[in-house]
């Protein structure tokens, strides 16, 4: 059965002493959403036996082909993941960390694999502000001081050891000999490098190279050959993941943090070496007649979605046709104060104990909706006294969108969904052996302390930073898989996969059609609706019930997969240029 995670604090009687400030505003939109580079129409994809939906056609191909050889939901999850790091490395890969759902149909059981990057044991909470106060993102984005331990070779591993069917090795081919043959550009890595978007892209010799071939940003059609990675796939295939985290891969890996031309990093070979993904309990609750699961601290998404989602409970939202004004009413005021939680309580419980069982507890969501309805408008919510020491200060991190999600389900209904994210679109800029390493460590807290009060995500050694990421299933009555979910997006993910369970669970849409729902979101600052899409219908009627109101990109990427009526129910997000491929 399900293991589920309630860590009971006392609920706090007295709201937290706290100080609440503003974002920098110019950080939250020059960081996010990420850059829009089209829409175009999909349509649910159906099968009966398998479907495998990730952000890349190369990819959900090349877990096809290791399910069509007799390999399961894991072994896919791994050719899925290593084809990602070469096709689109703006936004996922070997060099940096990912969360993993994994679903054994045979037992019933959920196991979840925390692969987050970890922070070099010698840095500091300061690492991240300069003459008392925190640097611009821009600067704190680029180089190797944003570089944590990447995390989802060792996570894979370990999921593997566990529940994969085919020999590691084997999970390699297909990514290895397309690096070395070369892959064909598409049409959005072409813009997302032209857009300039990454001031370090074009700062770092092996980056521009890779990027820039004969001067000039990298054009669709052109054939991108990456024999480094080849050659590092075959070693981690042949040999596991210590031949990424030991011997001269990892050399080269600390030798170009430490000797970045930008803001030189703390990465050790014993930071590398010491690296563990850890295998947690999932974070699940009950919304209407379901079960959702998510990913436990130092993800977020776990806590936020289920918060948003019980929230919403009190209020019938299958009243309500798709998007209509009331229920995103609704929708974004329940999300304000999930985003209030998360923004104090979630970090790396490792490090701090989490107010988990408090934050998902009935009776304390049950209060904090008292807040919500169609006749009341937060203009800016507040935590809720789910701690009993006041002592901690509300969070800073940037959150940045690139990102990427993963859904399988394989023949014997084992199930997988896994996001991972090298975080920035193209991490840190910085590139070793044919992979860009990450950027996480932005993730943490800016600063560390404000008024005397402590933030939980603040930076330190050996710690994990919070992230957003949301992979998500959903069980029926009797405790059968009926959703696959999670998306990229920063720290609108939260949103874009609560927004689609909506779709599914209460307006009986499809997988695709839930997708396909224009995005509307709230993180506890402005209510944003999603430009060039039915959305924009909504800004009168939601500035009449006082919401701040923007018309902007919202660039999901969803991929999930619902089980229904005997069939499997694959939806891609129209934003992005992946696919669903099965049979």
């Amino acid at each position: 059965m399900f293991r589920i995670v309630f860590t009971w604090c006392s609920l706090a009687m007295l709201l937290l002493s706290f100080e609440v400030y503003a974002q920098d505003k110019k950080v939250r939109e020059d960081g996010e959403p990420e850059a829009a580079t089209g829409y175009n129409q999909k349509k649910a994809f159906r099968a009966k036996e398998y479907i495998v939906n990730a952000a890349h056609p190369y990819a959900s191909w090349a877990g096809k082909r290791i399910i069509q050889a007799g390999g399961n939901a894991i072994d896919a999850a791994v050719a899925v993941q290593s084809m990602l790091t070469l096709v689109e490395p703006q936004s996922s890969g070997i060099g940096g960390g990912s969360f993993i759902l994994y679903w054994d149909n045979k037992t019933k059981t959920l196991h979840t694999f925390d692969g987050r990057e970890t922070a070099p044991a010698d840095v500091g909470p300061y690492l991240f502000m300069r003459d008392g106060k925190k640097i611009p993102w821009k600067e704190a984005v680029v180089g190797g001081r944003s570089v944590g331990v990447p995390g989802t070779v060792r996570a894979l591993e370990i999921a593997h050891k566990e529940f994969g069917k085919l020999e590691w090795r084997k999970l390699f081919d297909d990514p290895a000999l397309i690096a070395e043959n070369g892959f064909e550009v598409t049409p959005r890595l072409e813009k997302l490098v032209a857009l300039d978007i990454h001031p370090g892209l074009t700062q770092f010799t092996t980056t521009k190279v890779y990027f820039y071939p004969g001067g000039k940003p990298i054009k669709a059609g052109y054939v991108r050959k990456n024999g480094k990675l080849a050659r590092v796939l075959r070693g981690i295939a042949e040999n596991g993941s210590d031949y990424f985290y030991t011997g001269d891969v990892a050399k080269r890996m600390v030798n170009k943090v430490q000797k970045a031309a930008i803001a030189p990093g703390k990465l050790s070979l014993s930071d590398l070496k010491n690296y563990q993904a850890v295998k947690r309990d999932p974070i699940c609750g009950e919304y209407r007649k379901y079960r959702i699961c998510g990913m436990a601290p130092p993800a977020s998404g776990g806590i936020s979605v289920l918060q948003i989602l019980k929230m919403l409970e009190g209020f019938d939202m299958s009243q309500y046709s798709p998007n209509q004004a009331d229920a995103m009413h609704l929708f974004t005021l329940a999300s304000k104060l999930a985003y209030a939680d998360r923004d104090m309580y979630i970090a790396d419980a490792d490090f701090m104990p989490n107010p988990v069982g408090a934050l998902i507890n009935k009776t304390y969501l049950s209060r904090r909706a008292e807040d919500i309805g169609l006749d009341k408008y937060i203009r800016r919510a507040r935590p809720g006294s789910a701690y009993p020491q006041a002592f901690l200060q509300k969070d800073n991190s940037y959150d940045l969108p690139n990102t990427s999600h993963i859904s399988i389900v394989d023949k014997e209904g084992n199930a997988v969904s896994m996001t991972s994210s090298i975080e920035f679109a193209f991490g840190s800029g910085l590139m070793t052996d044919g992979f860009l390493l990450n950027n996480q460590l932005t993730d943490f807290a800016f600063l560390p302390s404000r008024g005397g009060y402590r933030a939980l995500n603040a930076v330190e050694g050996g710690k994990r930073p919070r992230s957003s990421m949301s992979p998500t299933m959903v069980f029926d009555e009797e405790g059968e898989l009926m959703v696959v979910i999670g998306s990229p997006g920063g720290s609108r993910i939260i949103s874009y996969v609560a927004q689609t369970l909506v779709g599914i669970l209460d307006w009986g849409l499809d997988m695709q059609q839930a997708i396909n729902l224009p995005k509307v979101t709230n993180r506890n600052d402005y209510t944003a609706l999603e430009k060039g899409t039915t959305a924009e219908s909504l800004k009168a009627p939601l500035e009449a019930k006082g919401h701040n109101v923007r018309v902007i990109d919202l660039n999901s990427g969803l991929h999930g997969i619902q089980i229904k009526d005997g069939f499997l129910i694959g939806g891609a997000d129209p934003r992005r240029e992946g696919i669903a491929v099965g049979q």
